[in-house]
């Protein structure tokens, strides 16, 4: 039996992603971030329920059975379901400022590295 504090929140998401063939442009694209900020997701041993809740709506996927400390099936399918972000997670896991400059800072240094390589 798998301890659940053994479970990488991100290598799983991205194991799931990866076996169901989404593309990262397109689940970026669709939750509003940047391409750099999924793949850092999936380094992440810890993932807030928030992320995990907006990839399972962008590739339609139930992730209550690989997250059982975070979700039960029923209260996924039914925030899945919700046209919102889903309040209750939102409320209890607001982003972390560090992250959201952490992403905005690497989407500009992206951005910077691209203008440099065109210069050359």
């Amino acid at each position: 039996m798998i301890n659940e504090v053994d479970i990488h929140h991100g290598q799983t998401l991205e194991k799931i992603i990866r076996r169901n063939g989404h593309s990262i442009s397109n689940i970026a694209r669709e939750i509003n971030v940047n391409r750099r900020s999924v793949y850092n997701w999936f380094t992440q041993r810890r993932l807030k329920t928030e992320i995990i809740l907006n990839v399972g709506k962008v590739i339609d996927y139930d992730f209550s059975g690989d997250f059982p400390e975070l979700f039960k099936p029923v209260i996924f399918r039914r925030l899945m379901s919700d046209d919102t972000i889903g309040a209750e997670v939102q409320f209890r896991d607001s982003f972390d400022k560090d992250l959201i400059w952490k992403d905005k800072y690497l989407d500009l240094l992206e951005r910077y590295n691209f203008l440099l390589s065109k210069q050359m």
